[in-house]
C-alpha cells in the first residue's frame, strides 16, 4: 500500500460507499477502508429497508439534498441494474401543530413538494391499518418510498470498485497523521498515504477519531418485524405506504409494508447510550413491548407476534442535523455521516457532495447547516 492516493476513505458504510463512487467515476485514486466487510449489519446503515421521503418534517434545508438524492438512486439503479428503491407513498400522522405534521407541511410549501392532507376519518378510510383519533391528521406524500441500505451500498461499493477504487474490507485504520503534504493511515496489514481523508465511520467516530472529540452520542435503536394479525395482504407495498407517526406524549414511531419479511416498525430516537464497540447485539423478548403497546391502539391489525428483530444504532449530533465539515485542524481533512438517524436517504447525494470538497469545487446545495459549530 505504498502508492500515493488522492482521497482515503475511512469507513465505507453509507456516506463512504457513496464518496467512493462519485470520487472513483471521476477519476480519482481512491483506497478504502473499513472494519468489517459492507454491507454489514454492525453500524448505521442496515436494517433491509430505509425510508426516502421529500416533506422533510426536520427542515426545509434538506428538501434539495433529498431531490438531488433520488436523481442519483436512480442513476445507480441503472448503472448497477439493481432495484434499491421503491415508491410505496409516505404518510406522516399526527397534531396538526405537531412537529412531523406541521414540519413535513412547511417544508411542502416552501418547496412545491405535492401532498395531501387527510382527516383522521380519511386516514381510517384510505389506510385501514391505521386507527389514529379524532383530531389528528395525515399528510400524505406521493413520492416517499424505500431504499434497500444492504443493496445500496453493495451497489455503491462496485462500481467504485469498477472505477478503480482500491477497497479494503475487515482492515480497520489504526491511526493517521499528516505527512508532509498529505496523510499517512496505518492499519494492522500496513501503511498507505493520501493526499486527503474522508472520515465516514459512522458510530466510531464518537471514540474512535484521533485529534479531536466530536459532540457526539451514540443510541441503540431497535427494529421488528411483525406477524401482522389482520394478515399480510393490506402491507403489500403496493397498498402501504412508510409512515411516520408522532404520539401525544412526544415519542415517533415508523414503519413500512411488507417486502417478504413482515412489516417492519421501531421507534425513532429515545433509545439507551450506547457505543459502537460494547452496543448490546442482543434483543430480549421484553424489549419489543413499547412497540407492541403503540401498535394495539395505533395499529391494532399490524399488532401480532415478533417474526425477528435487529439493532441499528443512531450517532446523533446535539441538533439532532448532520456533521459535514473540515478537520478543525487539518485542511485535508472531511468529518462525514454523523447523522442522527435519518441520513441514509441523503448518502448518494452528501456523496457527490464529498467529491466536490474533495475537489476543491462548490457543492450544488448548502452544507452551511451541517458545519461546526
Amino acid at each position: 500500500m505504498s502508492a500515493p492516493f488522492d482521497v482515503a476513505i475511512v469507513g465505507l458504510g453509507a456516506m463512504g460507499s457513496a464518496s467512493a463512487w462519485q470520487l472513483a467515476a471521476r477519476g480519482r485514486r481512491v483506497i478504502g477502508f473499513d472494519k468489517f466487510h459492507p454491507p454489514h449489519a454492525m453500524g448505521s446503515s442496515t436494517g433491509k429497508t430505509r425510508i426516502i421521503r421529500e416533506a422533510y418534517w426536520e427542515s426545509p434545508f434538506y428538501v434539495p439534498i433529498v431531490r438531488r438524492a433520488y436523481e442519483l438512486w436512480d442513476e445507480l439503479e441503472k448503472k448497477s441494474g439493481k432495484h434499491l428503491l421503491t415508491r410505496t407513498g409516505g404518510l406522516v400522522l399526527g397534531d396538526p401543530k405537531g412537529p412531523l405534521v406541521s414540519g413535513a407541511v412547511q417544508s411542502a410549501r416552501a418547496h412545491d413538494v405535492p401532498f395531501e392532507e387527510l382527516t383522521a376519518a380519511e386516514v381510517r378510510k384510505r389506510y385501514p391499518s391505521f386507527h389514529p383519533r379524532e383530531g389528528l391528521v395525515g399528510i400524505v406524500e406521493p413520492r416517499a418510498g424505500v431504499l434497500i441500505p444492504e443493496d445500496s451500498i453493495a451497489a455503491m461499493l462496485a462500481q467504485a470498485a469498477g472505477h478503480g477504487a482500491d477497497l479494503h474490507y475487515d482492515e480497520p485504520v489504526v491511526s493517521w497523521s499528516a505527512d508532509g503534504d498529505g496523510y499517512a493511515l496505518r492499519t494492522a496489514k500496513g501503511t498507505c498515504r493520501a493526499a486527503q481523508i474522508i472520515l465516514s465511520a459512522g458510530a466510531w467516530m464518537a471514540t474512535d477519531l484521533p485529534g479531536i472529540k466530536l459532540p457526539l452520542t451514540v443510541a441503540r435503536q431497535l427494529l421488528f418485524w411483525f406477524e401482522p394479525s389482520g394478515g399480510r395482504a393490506m402491507f403489500a407495498p403496493d397498498r402501504f405506504p412508510i409512515w411516520l407517526w408522532d404520539t401525544d406524549d412526544g415519542r415517533a414511531f415508523y414503519g413500512f409494508p411488507d417486502f417478504g419479511d413482515g412489516p417492519k416498525a421501531a421507534r425513532h430516537h429515545g433509545g439507551p447510550d450506547a457505543t459502537a464497540d460494547t452496543v448490546r447485539r442482543e434483543i430480549r423478548p421484553e424489549e419489543a413491548a413499547e412497540v407492541q403497546e403503540f401498535m394495539r391502539w395505533a395499529m391494532p391489525e399490524h399488532y401480532g407476534p415478533v417474526i425477528s428483530s435487529g439493532v441499528c444504532m443512531y450517532t446523533n449530533t446535539p441538533d439532532e442535523h448532520f456533521l459535514i465539515d473540515r478537520h478543525p485542524e487539518h485542511q485535508g481533512v472531511w468529518i462525514a455521516s454523523p447523522c442522527s438517524g435519518h441520513g441514509f436517504k441523503f448518502s448518494a447525494a452528501i456523496g457527490e457532495a464529498l467529491g466536490d470538497l474533495v475537489d476543491g469545487k462548490a457543492t450544488r446545495f448548502s452544507l452551511e447547516p451541517f458545519k461546526f459549530r
